[in-house]
């Protein structure tokens, strides 16, 4: 089957440009510049731009990744679908162990079926200190054996591990993930500099939710985020919600960065799609208020109910980002880091068909994923 797509203003890269693209099969075969060549689907001018990959999400739509429910988490990917996200990472939360494989095993059914991209842990190897919405009882000491077990469980599904790189065996733990082909993540951490640039020397290459649960920028003790921002090696998540960062800093580390280390996340949780209300995460109470998550004791920001075509938006309006950079930062560096570049992230010809359409108020007017809409213009 080949559909043509006309009337477009495409973002890639390279730029923006008139044209029209052609899909057969689910993947991109043409990309062109002024009138298609035969009658296609016309998008009436609106923009095209790369299907979002958020590599940072535990759920919505009522739906929770960390409870490992196989019907749940097709419908939080299917809210997140209709908001532009072709490509979803689950992201786990700190939990038993028995828990936390459960969840693993049937994710990865889920992997199989491709509607996940793979499966994150973030916890329980983090720091008490800065555990944020993760249950601090359940809260261990990195062991390399015991994450290679959590790996087998996912079989062959993993792609991230957040940890804390000051705990006992988090070092070794962090080599261990990179040898199995896992991305090692610091975040929710106490380290300081020095610490920091020794994980990175370790295997880490993610910067989980820069800023938040970690020690800030100081001009005596620059603390892990300097030496994250600056290391060419790592990229940095940053949740782009107005709550979580100011956007001022939010510009600091994208200038720092680079489009090219700078991947726009969610860390959306299972409220996203839904009302205000009391909604569990993992095995913590958390209470929105007016879209905004927290701790029902504490009061500590317990994810987000972010959507990425919002953050997309925001990178534009806000951070003042052009529509191919705020495409890289939403698509192309998080698919570069999850190792799916050749297949998803930008507009090019031989990559999966994952597309949304845009109006001039960037709101999302259409959504095709490996060729098939799933909300059509």
């Amino acid at each position: 089957m080949s559909l043509t797509l006309a009337d477009a203003r495409i973002v890639t890269p390279e730029g923006v440009h008139e044209g029209w693209l052609t899909i057969e099969d689910g993947r991109i075969t043409h990309v062109g510049h002024g009138s298609a060549p035969r009658p296609g689907h016309s998008l009436g001018g609106r923009h095209v731009v790369p299907g979002f990959v958020d590599m940072h999400n535990h759920g919505g739509a009522g739906g929770s990744f960390p409870s490992g429910e196989q019907d749940k988490a097709r419908d939080a990917v299917a809210l997140h679908e209709r908001h532009g996200t072709t490509t979803l990472v689950a992201s786990l939360v700190t939990d038993s162990l028995d828990r936390l494989t459960r969840a693993a095993a049937s994710l990865a059914e889920l992997c199989d079926d491709g509607l996940l991209a793979g499966i994150h842990f973030e916890g329980p190897y983090i720091a008490k200190a800065r555990c944020g919405a993760h249950n601090p009882a359940l809260l261990r000491e990195p062991s390399p054996q015991e994450f290679a077990g959590l790996v087998k469980a996912g079989r062959g599904h993993v792609r991230m591990l957040t940890i804390a790189g000051e705990l006992p065996g988090a070092l070794d733990t962090i080599r261990l993930a990179v040898s199995e082909g896992v991305i090692a993540a610091l975040g929710h951490t106490s380290a300081d500099y020095d610490l920091a640039r020794e994980t990175i020397e370790a295997g880490v290459t993610v910067a989980t939710h820069l800023y938040n649960a970690m020690p800030q920028l100081g001009h005596r003790d620059p603390g892990p985020i300097a030496a994250l921002l600056e290391d060419e090696r790592v990229t940095v998540e940053l949740v782009n919600d107005g709550v979580h960062v100011h956007t001022a800093m939010l510009r600091l580390a994208c200038e720092v960065a680079g489009p090219g280390r700078t991947a726009l996340i969610t860390d959306a949780m299972m409220a996203t799609g839904l009302s205000d209300g009391e909604y569990p995460l993992g095995s913590m109470a958390v209470r929105v208020v007016d879209g905004v998550a927290r701790l029902v004791e504490g009061g500590s920001i317990a994810g987000s109910t972010l959507t990425m075509d919002v953050a997309f938006r925001r990178a534009v309006r806000e951070m003042g980002l052009s529509l191919p950079d705020a495409a890289q930062i939403a698509s192309l560096t998080p698919a570069r880091v999850l190792g799916l570049a050749d297949r998803v992230g930008s507009i090019a010809v031989g990559k999966s068909a994952d597309l949304v359409v845009l109006t001039d108020e960037l709101e999302v007017a259409g959504v095709m994923k490996r060729g098939d809409w799933i909300t059509e213009p």
